[in-house]
């Protein structure tokens, strides 16, 4: 079976590749503004309790919201209300980059609201400025507390590419759908895809476990 998958995969290598190549370029797009973003917005939640509010309240209304009706919803009645057709791909990049932004906005905010205020005043007691406290103490600290959640949600929004192909975005899995549905080799054709992601995934999530068990710690224990 395993062997039969690859040789499909080859086969329609050029369809499978165009496929990855869009669902790569979702990813960065979706993973550069949602972290860049994301910390800028975090860190001014944690700043200014506006910003923070703001930011809790959509983190939480998107997480009660399925990413699919939120997809779906965008592209159909939203369009419809407007009276505007926009291209699928940049449609499904909006939602999940929109989704992502709040995630990691929410994770960087609660991480430095939660910073404890004793090494900050240990910094400026050692005569440390606050762009050297910020850069040598929170930083690195922060980073390694929401390394491990940021790594897997990242994840979760590479999974969550999928639902791209449902509003016709050419991603792998529409593509895999296409050709699936020339040939109906459905055990190999998505046994090929699930290694792909396993791939992919698995590494990152088992760095993640590793940097969590490596490095977080509950950083208000005395």
């Amino acid at each position: 079976m395993f062997m039969e998958a690859f040789s499909i995969i080859w086969a329609y290598r050029e369809g499978f590749l165009k496929g990855l190549i869009v669902t790569l370029q979702l990813c960065a797009i979706i993973w550069s503004v949602g972290i860049v973003g994301g910390g800028a917005l975090g860190w001014a939640g944690a700043r200014y309790p506006v910003w923070g509010k703001f930011i809790r309240t959509m983190a939480f209304l998107l997480s009660g919201l399925p990413i699919l009706v939120l997809l779906f919803w965008l592209h159909y009645p939203a369009q419809a209300i407007f009276s505007i057709v926009i291209d699928p791909f940049i449609t499904a990049v909006f939602c999940f980059t929109l989704v992502n932004l709040f995630s990691v906005s929410d994770l960087v905010r609660g991480a430095i609201a939660d910073f404890p205020q004793e090494y900050i005043t240990a910094a400026r007691v050692c005569g440390l400025t606050t762009r050297q406290t910020m850069l040598q103490i929170q930083l690195p600290i922060i980073l390694r507390q929401i390394l491990p959640s940021l790594l897997t949600l990242q994840v979760v929004m590479l999974h969550t590419t999928l639902f791209a192909s449902l509003i016709s975005v050419e991603e792998i899995f529409r593509v895999a759908q296409r050709i699936n549905a020339s040939i109906y080799k459905p055990v190999e054709i998505y046994t090929a895809l699930g290694m792909f992601f396993l791939a992919i995934s698995l590494p990152v999530n088992g760095f993640a476990l590793w940097l969590k068990a490596r490095f977080t710690r509950n950083i208000s224990e005395r």
